[in-house]
Order: C-alpha cells, then sequence, then structure tokens
C-alpha cells in the first residue's frame, strides 16, 4: 500500500476548528513543508498540541504569528515573543502543561488510557481545577489523556508503508503523536521502498501512518 500523496492532498484533511498536534522541539523535527502549506491554506481557528510554538520564523510558531490558532496546549512558549503577546493580549487562549506531563498526556491518549497520576504540579497553579488522589499517604493529580484529529510529524527515512526511522532528537514527541490522533500526517527526508529499512531500525509503525509527504531539504 503505498500512501506517499501531495502536500496538497495531505492538508485538505485540516479544517478549520480541528486539533492538530505538531511533533518537534524548537522546530527540531518538525514539519516544515507542512506548516507552510498551511500557513498558505489559511486553515484557522485550530487547537494546536505541541511542546512548544519554536520561534516566530520557525515551526509551528509560524501559525501562531498568522493568528490561525484560537487555543494552545504546550509546555513552554518563551521562544516565540508573539505567542505570549498574543496570550497577554487575551487573543490566544494558552494551557501551560509540564515538559513531562505533556508527554505522558499524549502517551495516554495514544494507549487509550483514562489517564494517569502525576505528583509534578500538586501545590503549584498546575493544581487548580484538577481532581486530586491520595494514595500511600501522597497527593496525586489525575492528568487527562491528550488526543487530536491530526498529527503532524517528521521522519528521517519513511517507506511507503509508512513505518519511520528517525534522526537523532528529533524523534521527541514525533513517535508519541503518530499514537494519538485519528488521521496522522508524517513529513519525509526520505522516501524508500517497503523492505530498504530494517525492521529492527523501525521506531514508528506504518500502522499508525495514514499519509506520508516527501520532506528533505
Amino acid at each position: 500500500m503505498n500512501k506517499v500523496v501531495s502536500i496538497e492532498e495531505a492538508i485538505s484533511h485540516i479544517k478549520d476548528g480541528m486539533t492538530i498536534m505538531i511533533g518537534g522541539f524548537l522546530g527540531c523535527g518538525s514539519p516544515h513543508k507542512i506548516i507552510d502549506a498551511l500557513v498558505e491554506k489559511g486553515v484557522k481557528d485550530l487547537t494546536l498540541i505541541c511542546n512548544d510554538t519554536g520561534f516566530p520564523d520557525i515551526g509551528a510558531g509560524k501559525l501562531v504569528v498568522n493568528r490561525q490558532i484560537k487555543k494552545l496546549i504546550a509546555s513552554h512558549i518563551g521562544t516565540n515573543r508573539e505567542t505570549g503577546n498574543q496570550m497577554n493580549a487575551g487573543e490566544l487562549d494558552v494551557t501551560l502543561v509540564p515538559q513531562g506531563t505533556l508527554a505522558e498526556q499524549v502517551r495516554a491518549g495514544g494507549a487509550g488510557l483514562g489517564g494517569f497520576l502525576t505528583p509534578v504540579g500538586v501545590g503549584t497553579v498546575v493544581e487548580e481545577g484538577k481532581q486530586k488522589i491520595e494514595l500511600d499517604g501522597k497527593t496525586y493529580l489525575l492528568e487527562l489523556p491528550l488526543r487530536a484529529d491530526v498529527a503532524l510529524i517528521a521522519g528521517h527515512t519513511v517507506d511507503k508503508f509508512g513505518n519511520i526511522v528517525y534522526y537523532g532528537a528529533t524523534r521527541n514527541f514525533n513517535h508519541l503523536m503518530a499514537t494519538a490522533a485519528d488521521i496522522v500526517i508524517v513529513e519525509a527526508d526520505n522516501i524508500v521502498e517497503v523492505g530498504d529499512i530494517d525492521p529492527n531500525h523501525v521506531v514508528t509503525p506504518g500502522i499508525f501512518v495514514d499519509y506520508i509527504v516527501g520532506g528533505g531539504k
């Protein structure tokens, strides 16, 4: 089965008001060509789940600058001044989540779990509005899973079925997000034939991937 499509066809599945996940860490491991295509398309009122909003001109931050995001769930926004400006102006709903908690929320969403318990955030503003549970004399917060309509991820080498090999730190959130969305689109630096990748090197199995687009430099 060949899942390789044009970027235009891939992003046709992304509509106004959807929830999307975008992989990457400060733009490292982000699907840059897909992001540029979304900026050009102008799809709006999106809920964005990502580790961070990169920079104004790199990564998911481009969507913020173009005012296509209405709600953001991320672990930090400090490298993109525009995100902070829109948040402070009341134009962007921002939920900041400890990074490990965010990763586990996405993992729980992909695994079909109802949530998980963590001591991170107890006694801080993070606990506001959340259920607290006592176990063996220790207090935990119940954190709920995160899922998306579409996950946009990036891979280094991807075969035509969607089996993915990442390069170094570009794996970051990509592997988790590939399990936690209804539609998964991967931007591949290199597209190869099925069988060209050693199965022992596959990190994200192709069963999670719906569409593949060509990336690279």
